[in-house]
């Protein structure tokens, strides 16, 4: 496979970021402070990350809403123009999520449907020969954490006023930008999307004015403390909404109903076979995904996302295990030959 690149590229390689391949693109992985260093900047202050690899597929017209509603699971009336929407495209057959995308509404018939990296096509085939991929005009620019606002406003002031989970086109020193209040990290914040020439001049802009730059490394452990699912790990193949705890972005009710309806329905019907639990474990060693969870030292389930949890200083993982693992149960994660005690706990971590 040919890499792509961000558009932030060059920026990136300035700042001696370590770069790896990820979802068909080439992205940073950490800076020279490293990723836990990235992570508590999030957590304390404000950090920027180039998301430009996620997709961006823009769908407009008079027939977009009713196009995006046959197609995704959640219902877009119960939102309106000027706001983003959290949703999933499903696969016909089995009703597991294709991808999980969020939806900028940001006119009355114009749409932004993010999808992630890899499924980008994926999602313009679902969506018609009327979605277009626009991902290469632009670099998306994500600024979280709990002082991301107060620091954008140094030089994009009315970015910072985007509340959250809304949506406005502004303009930033002549160049017209979308940003929504948006993010994958449990923290506060927005994500801009930027013309591709003017993005590198904006990140530094926004690098020079306090952000710091954070990668792909903690970009996940954030995700991970915050109990959000990824997809590939939590959401993909053979995995549906019900399964992984989603059940709140089906609107079973819609007109029209959604891709994927009918198999998502008679799961539903006959249970599913599995639940997305949260695992809080003992000790700094790690879980890693596909480790043993057991109970009684026979195996109910499989860690899908672990790692150590900089700010609550042990391991914490996400596992699908059998329907009568509950919160509050005590299990444990096979971690190289050894049980290590974990509690079942309510998601987010943090």
């Amino acid at each position: 496979m040919t890499l792509r690149y961000s558009p932030l590229d060059n920026n990136h390689r300035a700042l001696d970021a370590k770069m790896v391949p990820f979802g068909g693109w080439e992205m940073p992985l950490s800076y020279p402070g490293g990723t836990v260093a990235e992570h508590l900047a999030c957590r304390r202050g404000a950090v920027a990350f180039d998301v430009s690899h996620l997709g961006t597929v823009r769908v407009s017209g008079s027939d977009a809403l009713p196009r995006l509603q046959a197609a995704l699971t959640n219902d877009l009336t119960r939102i309106g123009p000027g706001r983003a929407q959290y949703t999933h495209l499903l696969d016909e057959g089995d009703g597991s999520v294709l991808d999980d995308i969020i939806v900028w509404w940001v006119a009355d018939e114009v749409f932004d449907v993010m999808p992630n990296a890899s499924n980008t096509e994926r999602v313009v085939e679902a969506l018609g020969s009327h979605a277009i991929d626009v991902t290469t005009g632009r670099a998306v620019i994500a600024l979280q954490g709990p002082e991301s606002r107060s620091v954008l406003a140094k030089t994009f002031p009315a970015a910072a006023e985007v509340g959250r989970f809304k949506v406005e086109v502004l303009d930033w020193d002549g160049v017209t930008c979308t940003v929504a209040g948006t993010g994958y990290t449990g923290e506060d914040g927005v994500e801009i999307a930027v013309p591709t020439a003017h993005a590198p001049g904006a990140w530094d802009a926004l690098i020079g004015s306090g952000f710091e730059p954070a990668g792909l490394g903690a970009r996940d452990t954030l995700r991970l403390e915050a109990g959000l699912p990824l997809h590939g790990h939590e959401l993909g193949p053979g995995i549906s909404p019900l399964q992984a705890g989603l059940g709140w972005v089906v609107a079973w009710d819609k007109d029209g109903g959604f891709r994927g309806k009918e198999a998502l329905a008679a799961e539903r019907d006959r249970g599913v076979t599995r639940v997305l639990r949260a695992l809080s474990v003992q000790g700094r060693r790690p879980p890693r995904a596909d480790q043993p969870v057991l109970v009684d030292g026979e195996p109910v389930g499989v860690v899908t996302s672990g790692n150590f949890s900089p700010v609550l200083g042990h391991g914490i993982a996400l596992a699908f295990v059998a329907p009568s693992v509950a919160i509050g149960d005590e299990v444990a994660i096979d971690i190289r030959g050894e049980a290590v005690p974990a509690s079942v706990v309510k998601p987010p971590f943090v």
